[in-house]
């Protein structure tokens, strides 16, 4: 079964944890790791197999965080793609260096500005 839960920091600075389907199912926390464990043992005194039970988390924050987090998140999406994008050229590039121009991997790697251990390890994870 899955459970829709809402964290909400109260006016003290505690988390308040409510499961939206269960009635009465609340409880409270100094830190979200702790409201977490302690919803789950609350969970437990309302539904059979709690432990089973997919708990999908709503952590209500003010609208101008919120607009942050979705800018963080796409920023760190983009990237990922950039560090594999990186990482596919780098490659490709060891790879040109050694095969199509004959250069040891101690000079490939002085050009890419990498150690000759890791153009070797390029180079061998390409020919696979």
């Amino acid at each position: 079964m899955k459970y829709t839960v809402t964290y909400e920091k109260d006016r003290t600075g505690w988390w308040i944890a409510s499961v939206k389907q269960l009635r009465g199912c609340h409880t409270q926390g100094r830190t979200i790791e702790q409201a977490r464990k302690r919803i789950k043992e609350a969970l437990g005194l309302f539904v059979n197999n709690a432990d089973k039970a997919i708990l999908i988390e709503n952590i209500k924050l003010p609208q101008n965080v919120n607009q942050i987090l979705a800018k963080l998140s796409a920023t760190r999406k983009k990237a990922e793609q950039e560090s594999e994008r990186l990482s596919d050229l780098t490659a490709e590039a060891a790879c040109m260096l050694t095969e199509d121009l004959n250069m040891s991997v101690r000079d490939a790697g002085a050009v890419l500005g990498l150690s000759h251990q890791r153009v070797h390890q390029l180079v061998a994870s390409h020919d696979k």
